[in-house]
Formats: structure tokens, C-alpha cells, sequence
């Protein structure tokens, strides 16, 4: 358990750390190409491991009602959370707005047009973004509680994914003048809540195998509505190409190889 914990921490704090820094030290400011070619291979590897991970085993252990029950649950977790993040970043409209920068996809614009109140609002927004994170540990925690190998790769994935939300995340701050090291530390921290998505998992699988069951499509279902409600729209609208596509794809291939050998 205390190995499960560990993963769900691990992932977020290092790969939102990773991001941050990436952009803080050796960037400066990530370019647009970078941070939608990085979302979008997360984003397929990401449905690679609720299609051939996450699903068959909930469908195994409990069959197609819970299964399903907890995909639907798990997208509509997601949409809640979204609505949050929009009132905490005083969004008031075009709540499902395909944006045309990653500064809007992040919900930045506001610490952007306002530098000065960059420090209160950019607290806000990491804030909103850790929120994200509690569902991605609750799949490391449900997984990993049902086989730690499973656990180990979701945790390895979500940080990929994690990278580029670190690095797109940063840029605003230093931009509001932010010490660079104090970005990396406070974009870490906005990471550490897939800790307590991961505890939450843990507790929920340990009350039954169904409850196992129920977690991991819970858990697929919130991976698969960030995929294709919000990566990969912005993705493709961000580069104006077909390549944010074409790396998902790549992605995906990955996914199922990393499912299989593991």
C-alpha cells in the first residue's frame, strides 16, 4: 500500500515538477507545438490504458453494470470539476469553448491580462488544476490496490501527462515575475493532490472487489472525458495540423505495448 502511495505522489509532484521546470530553467516559454505534441501522446496513451487496462479488468472482476456505471460516473466527476474550475477562475461563459492557446486551455488568460494580480489569481488557477488531479490519483490508487504493476504504469503515464500541464502552467507565472524556483516548487505542489486521490482510491478498493471494480471505470471514465473533451479538441485547434492527431495515435500504440508487457 505504502508502494501504491508512493506512485500516486510520485506522479504528480514529479511530472507537474518536471513541466515547470522545463519551462522555468531551460525554456523560459514552452512553445505551443510542444505542449499539444505532449498532450496529445498522453492523451492516447491515456485511452490506451482505460481501453485495455482500466475497463477489461473492472469488466472482469464485477461485469458490464458496474463497469459502465462507473465510466458514467467517472465523466460526470470530471464535468463537475470543470464547472468549479471555471467559477474559481471567474470563467463566465464558454464553459465548452474550444480555445486557441494553451493560456486559455489552462484557464491563464486572466494572469496574463493582469499581471499585477498574477500571484493571487495564479494561486487560484493551481488550485483549480490540482482539483484535476485527485481523479487521476484515484486510478493509480483503485489500480494499484488490484495489481501494483497496474498502479506503476498508471502512475508512469499520468506524469507523462502531467508534464506538459507543468510546463504550460509555469509560463504565466514567470511572465507575472514570479521567481522561477518558487514556479517550480508551487507547480509541484498543485501535483502532490494526486496523493490524496490516490488514498481515496486506495480506501474505496479496499472495501470490496466490486468497489475495486467500480473505481477503475470511475477512474477511466474521467481519463477518457479530460481525452476527448479537452486534449484533443485543444490540440488540434492549437496546431492547425493533423499531427496532434497522428501523435496521439503513436500514443495509443504505446499504451497498448506498455498494457501488454506489463
Amino acid at each position: 500500500m505504502l508502494q501504491i502511495i508512493l506512485f500516486s505522489a510520485a506522479s504528480g509532484i514529479a511530472g507537474m515538477g518536471l513541466g515547470s521546470f522545463v519551462s522555468a530553467v531551460l525554456l523560459k516559454k514552452p512553445s505551443e507545438n510542444m505542449i499539444c505534441w505532449l498532450l496529445s501522446f498522453a492523451a492516447g496513451v491515456m485511452v490506451s490504458i482505460v481501453c485495455f487496462g482500466l475497463v477489461p479488468e473492472a469488466y472482469e472482476i464485477a461485469g458490464m453494470a458496474v463497469s459502465v456505471s462507473g465510466l458514467v460516473l467517472g465523466i460526470v466527476i470530471i464535468m463537475g470539476l470543470n464547472y468549479i474550475v471555471d467559477r474559481i477562475t471567474g470563467k463566465k461563459e464558454g464553459a465548452y469553448k474550444v480555445h486557441q492557446t494553451h493560456e486559455e486551455l489552462f484557464h491563464e488568460s486572466q494572469l496574463i491580462n493582469n499581471p499585477k494580480r498574477m500571484l493571487r489569481s495564479g494561486t487560484l488557477m493551481l488550485i483549480a488544476i490540482a482539483l484535476h488531479n485527485i481523479p487521476e490519483g484515484m486510478a493509480i490508487g483503485a489500480g494499484g490496490i488490484h495489481d501494483v504493476y497496474l498502479g506503476a504504469l498508471l502512475a508512469l503515464m499520468i506524469a507523462v501527462h502531467n508534464i506538459p500541464e507543468g510546463m504550460a502552467i509555469a509560463a504565466p507565472l514567470l511572465a507575472g515575475g514570479v521567481n522561477r524556483w518558487k514556479v517550480v516548487f508551487l507547480t509541484s505542489l498543485a501535483g502532490a493532490t494526486t496523493l490524496l486521490g490516490g488514498v481515496i482510491g486506495i480506501l474505496i478498493g479496499s472495501v470490496s472487489d466490486a468497489a475495486i471494480a467500480f473505481s477503475l471505470s470511475a477512474a477511466g471514465g474521467a481519463m477518457l472525458y479530460i481525452v476527448f473533451a479537452e486534449i484533443m479538441p485543444q490540440s488540434i485547434v492549437m496546431t492547425k495540423k493533423r499531427t496532434a492527431s497522428v501523435v496521439t495515435l503513436f500514443g495509443v500504440i504505446v499504451g497498448l505495448l506498455a498494457t501488454q508487457i506489463l
